[in-house]
């Protein structure tokens, strides 16, 4: 099997997770429930569908069902959120003052990281595929080395945020610092047997705008 079964089966079932949860708590009048239902249950089936269409490389390969599963369970942090907000084991109040502002803060930047990641995944895939062999300097990745990684954070940050949490955010980072960020600098130095990489490098950021 593929990585990418793991991954598209576990996102594909985001929905059911979160539906069962509000079963299991009879957490139908949660409001933040349903909203984080509509944001994480259809960035899976996005996800996918992007799987099908546009598929990403690095998840094409053969993994072994231990490592499948290994690949799940790192997956199955990104519950932390929802079982926070259908438990209501929060640590802060969801009635708290100006939460309908911070609810569209999270919402604001959930449809900017989905336009980000969907967007550079789809130009990198078209160019690969009928621009091989050079390097993507253009478009979505003009100024920003790895534009699907920053519209990952926004989307995650979308979800985990509604959760008024820590945990959620720590879960992040470890994704982040274990797993992204070694895939980035794997490109990088992937990415340096073009000519032009170096120049590249230099006008570029490598996750961050403006920072890092």
């Amino acid at each position: 099997m593929k990585q990418k079964h793991f991954i598209d089966f576990h996102k594909g079932i985001n929905s059911i997770f979160i539906l069962l949860l509000m079963y299991y708590f009879d957490s139908w009048n949660n409001i933040v429930a349903w909203i984080y239902l509509a944001l994480h249950g259809t960035y899976g089936y996005m996800w996918i569908l992007k799987s099908k269409i546009f598929p990403d490389r690095q998840w094409e390969s053969k993994t072994s069902i231990r490592y499948g599963l290994f690949i799940w369970l790192g997956l199955s942090l990104y519950w932390i959120s929802p079982y926070i907000i259908i438990s209501g084991n929060s640590i802060l109040p969801f009635s708290i003052p100006m939460y309908p502002i911070y609810i569209f803060f999270c919402l604001t930047i959930y449809i900017f990281g989905v336009f980000l990641h969907f967007t550079s995944d789809m130009q990198k895939y078209i160019q690969l595929k009928y621009n091989p062999s050079n390097l993507i300097d253009n478009g979505m990745f003009k100024s920003l080395r790895n534009t699907n990684y920053l519209g990952e954070l926004l989307i995650y940050l979308g979800f985990s945020l509604l959760a008024l949490d820590w945990t959620p955010i720590i879960a992040l980072m470890i994704f982040i610092i274990f797993i992204w960020i070694p895939n980035m600098y794997k490109k990088d130095t992937s990415l340096s047997k073009y000519s032009e990489f170096k120049k590249y490098k230099s006008k570029t950021k490598r996750f961050i705008p403006f920072l890092w």
